[in-house]
């Protein structure tokens, strides 16, 4: 295979990957979604491990509206190996109709990531969220816990459609102690 050849399988590869932004196969997203009443701050209950969220606790996210009709993210969480918070911030956008909760998200370059919410309740409390494979799963709560009957719930929905829930993460959300 000649170098040019190469280099055109390795983007082509990279951008289906990093781009990927619709939802898992066979899960459904939230429709009937309305979005002035998702933003504001949402604690991550529990998360699937992956690097970029490592050995954080106290984790956040906040949404928030950005002058081009996206939506601007600050996610948050606290170090605990570092000893201190870290920040990104990125910017998200609906793949189709905002009623649908199928977004595309970005915390660097032109490269996007799906975020479909694929469970959440009435009161816009308690929210469950995929990326764009089973890889990906967040549990997110307008408070710092969650009570158990929620919890077993959302974990039965994750389950449903075929998340390794074995696998979650339960995020410490609790007082930092002094020094942190």
């Amino acid at each position: 295979m000649h170098l040019w050849s190469k280099l055109s399988v390795l983007m082509a590869a990279l951008l289906s990957v990093a781009c990927s932004v619709t939802p898992p196969k066979d899960v459904k997203i939230v429709d009937n979604f309305q979005l002035p009443r998702y933003l504001g701050t949402w604690y991550e209950i529990a998360r699937l491990d992956h690097s970029f969220e490592r050995g954080l606790d106290h984790v956040t996210a906040n949404y928030s509206l950005r002058d081009d009709g996206g939506v601007k993210v600050v996610n948050r969480g606290y170090n605990v190996k570092k000893q201190q918070w870290q920040e990104s911030i990125g910017k998200a956008y609906f793949i189709g109709s905002p009623q649908q909760a199928s977004l595309k998200v970005s915390f660097f370059g032109p490269f996007y990531g799906g975020y479909n919410v694929i469970d959440l309740d009435d009161g816009y409390q308690h929210a469950l969220i995929a990326g764009p494979n089973r890889d990906y799963l967040w549990i997110l709560s307008r408070t710092p816990t969650i009570d158990t009957h929620t919890k077993q719930r959302l974990v039965a929905v994750a389950q449903h459609y075929g998340f390794p829930v074995d696998k979650l993460i339960w995020v410490e959300q609790g007082e930092m102690k002094l020094g942190q």
